[in-house]
């Protein structure tokens, strides 16, 4: 029973109204025992990719057309938590399907080389008296959240949460949740649409009992392949989760996406005129951060433009990237609600080479803070045939500042603000960070500066009594051009100094 017959029976368990006494407490396992290791899954996607893709049955439709607020008179009671009142230092718990997550996953629990269903129990949820009176035939849980003693002694905190199609998110302690990953991207921007895949099964593997770090396979299904990951998650201050995927294509995939990120950025300094916002800018990252094969480490700072862009930084072998929040005091947002100062960046380092391809970046136009509307993933040089099988490691690290973790980066780029000028033109300022390394006569520093369209003026340099490090300015003028792309860095001795600032002007 290794192909979808498989898949069927644990969804189907996972939907079983559970038959737990009303004054029982917790989640509660199935019956039915299953063998379980490392191949288990693997094996699934293999034999589910060997089919034609099936979609899943929906939940009831009263539960599809709840609305916002009401999804939201229903949460789960944390008493019920998977492992509660045990010796395990972690706690799993459920979100109920319906509104924007149509259908149920299933949920597993691995011990002692044995997997075990989680049933479908709506009794480990809590609703206000105005929640409708529901179906709950083939109804199911949706995700699942971690949490574990991350500051104080018997107050289990959360840390990361896996619900939607392959959409998860983490965070370091005592951040506010932001951008999200996701197992696996698939014709991002293309004019035929997007395809999302979904982690259609779980299973949890019953951590020891003075471990940090939990073990959670997932299975992927998509009409262009299947696929089974293995998440090593390790909570902290720098939040730590270490990947291990295959991936089997059902058909020639020519768009495939690894390791991809999703954000949102409204504005910030460079677009300030764009939006009538009390706040000074509103984005949960403000850069692509780019440690190359080469060795060079690059800083292309987001932008919420007009139209949809797509940016590839061709590469092989990248050392890491990812979506950095580098804004980091209450004073850049201005906002008590959304903390945007408080969410984490995500930094993505191989675990092998990747070979050529590129770091992509998607810019989709959004007018309100709500939409997700920033993309980057790496995507291979070359198609995925099908029937072929792919198989990738890398590590996430979520934090304010992940990249510590696994890179030297050099001096940084701080923010990057533009404005017009009287006499014509835009005056661009890039600050960069203080460090030893910026010597105290900033005029030992050699500026490299660039512009493929219009006139640029040579920039000065200059230091920045609130931040102590060097500022750049200089004067754009279009003379015309719509489009134009930059290029600057601070350099000692004919070395890099800094990271090497990238941005793409367009007019408005």
């Amino acid at each position: 029973m290794l192909r979808r017959e498989f898949i069927t029976l644990m969804v189907a368990l996972a939907a079983v109204p559970s038959t737990a006494r009303a004054d029982q407490q917790g989640l509660t396992l199935g019956d039915q025992t299953t063998p379980f290791d490392d191949t288990t899954v693997i094996n699934l996607a293999r034999a589910l990719a060997a089919d034609a893709y099936q979609p899943r049955p929906q939940v009831h439709e009263g539960w599809r057309n709840l609305t916002y607020d009401q999804y939201r008179q229903i949460w789960f009671d944390a008493r019920n938590a998977l492992w509660e009142s045990t010796e395990t230092p972690q706690r799993v718990d459920v979100f109920p399907a319906g509104l924007y997550f149509p259908q149920a996953v299933a949920l597993n629990v691995v011990a002692g080389g044995t997997a075990r269903p989680i049933a479908f129990d709506m009794g480990v949820f809590d609703t206000t008296d105005q929640f409708p009176d529901l179906q709950l035939d083939n109804m199911g849980y949706s995700g699942l959240r971690l949490r574990a003693e991350l500051e104080k002694p018997g107050i289990f905190q959360e840390y990361a949460v896996f619900q939607g199609a392959s959409y998860f998110r983490g965070i370091g302690t005592g951040e506010t949740y932001g951008l999200s990953a996701r197992g696996l991207a698939l014709k991002t921007g293309d004019p035929m649409g997007e395809e999302f895949p979904d982690f259609t099964a779980f299973w949890l593997e019953t951590p020891e009992a003075d471990s940090d770090t939990i073990v959670l396979h997932a299975l992927l299904d998509s009409p262009s392949c299947a696929g089974a990951f293995r998440f090593r998650i390790t909570h902290g201050a720098v939040l730590e989760m270490k990947v291990r995927a295959q991936i089997f294509a059902r058909e020639e995939i020519r768009h495939l996406g690894i390791a991809p990120l999703t954000s949102m950025f409204l504005f910030d300094d460079t677009m300030r005129q764009r939006f009538s916002d009390f706040r000074p800018a509103v984005h949960d990252s403000d850069g692509l951060l780019i440690h190359n094969g080469a060795g060079e480490v690059i800083w292309r700072p987001l932008s919420n433009p007009t139209s949809l862009q797509i940016s590839a930084f061709g590469d092989a072998d990248p050392r890491g990237f990812g979506l950095m929040q580098r804004k980091r005091a209450y004073s850049d947002f201005n906002d008590l609600e959304a903390l945007y100062h408080n969410r984490p960046a995500v930094w993505i380092t191989p675990g092998e080479g990747w070979g050529r391809g590129a770091v992509t970046l998607v810019e989709i136009p959004a007018d309100l803070e709500i939409y997700d509307n920033i993309v980057a993933y790496w995507r291979p040089a070359d198609p995925l045939p099908a029937g072929s099988e792919h198989q990738m490691s890398y590590t996430l690290h979520w934090g304010a500042d992940p990249t510590a973790a696994t890179a030297d980066v050099p001096v940084k780029v701080l923010n990057t603000a533009m404005g017009g000028r009287p006499e014509g033109g835009q005056i661009i300022v890039i600050d960069f960070a203080d460090s030893a390394d910026v010597p105290q006569d900033l005029s030992e520093v050699e500026i490299v500066l660039r512009g493929n369209a219009g006139s640029v003026t040579p920039g000065i340099l200059q230091r920045n009594p609130d931040t102590n490090g060097p500022r750049l300015a200089f004067t754009f003028k279009p003379d015309g051009a719509t489009l134009a792309e930059f290029r600057a860095q601070l350099r000692m001795n004919g070395e890099p100094l800094s990271e090497v600032w990238l941005y793409r002007w367009t007019a408005v």
